[in-house]
């Protein structure tokens, strides 16, 4: 089997091509590398520089493979906000891009990077997959809509997929083999961890006053390697069942905002500059996943997403 890995350079898609090789799937990453890097590339796997903007270019890309795991979306949030006309190119119109080259080429497993973002201001605080969908940033609007469009792909040109709902993606892989660093991050822990080596000086809390038991946030943390080991169990089942599933990824456990710092003071032995601010629009208080369904489907578990691991992991990274 060889694998179409679409973003494989990035965070994220360096850890799912890591999964693949281990698991004796030869990879091909496509990536433009406008977030990616190329530190993340692996010798074992074939590199392609290109933009799923170029149809003949992901064209070219899919001769030959088997299937595609495509992870090469903007994601930030509040730029999603701002500049939506980014995001409607690079998620949607990129995507599709990515669906009709696919058909031409005869390739039909896609394995889709999706988010808890479709989910919105839900009254649930653990969430299934029946939890009703209502995104409220364009960003998590870009990826309900793509899981849409390859359900009539799906239904029209027999494109079997299945759409993996990530919750809070953390951590680094423990071999030390992942090196590339986000680029102007976003997220809690990559900010923690600036500050922790110097390079910024102080990180802000959004929120000190949820109904939570020490007033922040609750969200759920999945380890990377986790993440990346469902994609490779979802192209197992795609090949041997042919059938297209729509699955969350997460540990079903919470931890909030303040947690995390703590235990990373704790850990590393060092005091954070932090300071609360007002909360952000749009943030509820609790949000964790139920993956059950993952679990019976797929038979996956995450193994690596204790909160220890995560943070030393992640260190040991900025650190070097």
């Amino acid at each position: 089997m060889r694998i179409l890995v679409v973003g494989g350079a990035g965070y994220i898609g360096s850890h799912v091509v890591k999964a693949l090789l281990d698991s004796n799937i030869k990879v091909r990453v496509f990536d433009n590398l406008s977030t990616g890097q190329e530190i993340n590339l692996f010798q074992t796997a074939e590199f392609i520089k290109g933009d799923i903007l170029d149809s003949d270019a992901l064209l070219n890309a899919l001769d030959g493979v088997d299937g595609v795991v495509h992870l090469a979306a903007k994601k930030a949030v509040g730029e999603s906000m701002e500049h939506p006309e980014k995001y409607a190119q690079n998620n949607i119109t990129g995507t599709l891009n990515l669906l009709n080259a696919m058909v031409q080429q005869k390739v039909n497993y896609f394995v889709f990077s999706s988010s808890a973002a479709v989910y919105g201001m839900p009254k649930e605080t653990v969430l299934d997959e029946t939890v009703p969908v209502h995104p409220i940033n364009f960003y998590g609007f870009t990826k309900l809509e793509i899981e849409r469009f390859l359900g009539w792909y799906d239904r029209l040109k027999g494109i079997k997929f299945i759409s993996l709902r990530y919750f809070n993606a953390v951590g680094y892989d423990e071999t030390g083999a992942i090196k590339g660093l986000e680029k102007n991050p976003q997220n809690l822990l990559p900010i923690i961890m600036e500050t922790a080596i110097g390079q910024r000086e102080s990180f802000s809390i959004f929120g000190n006053d949820y109904p939570t038991p020490d007033g922040t946030c609750i969200r759920d943390y999945i380890h990377v390697s986790d993440l990346a080991s469902a994609h490779v169990l979802a192209l197992q089942y795609l090949t041997q069942n042919n059938q297209t599933q729509i699955l969350n990824l997460g540990t079903g456990r919470g931890l909030s905002v303040l947690e995390i710092v703590k235990k990373t003071e704790e850990l590393l032995n060092l005091s954070l500059n932090y300071r609360f601010a007002d909360r952000r629009h749009g943030d509820p208080a609790i949000l964790t996943a139920s993956a059950k369904k993952a679990k019976e489907v797929l038979g996956w578990e995450p193994t690596h997403s204790d909160l220890e691991n995560i943070i030393r992991s992640t260190y040991r990274v900025y650190q070097s």
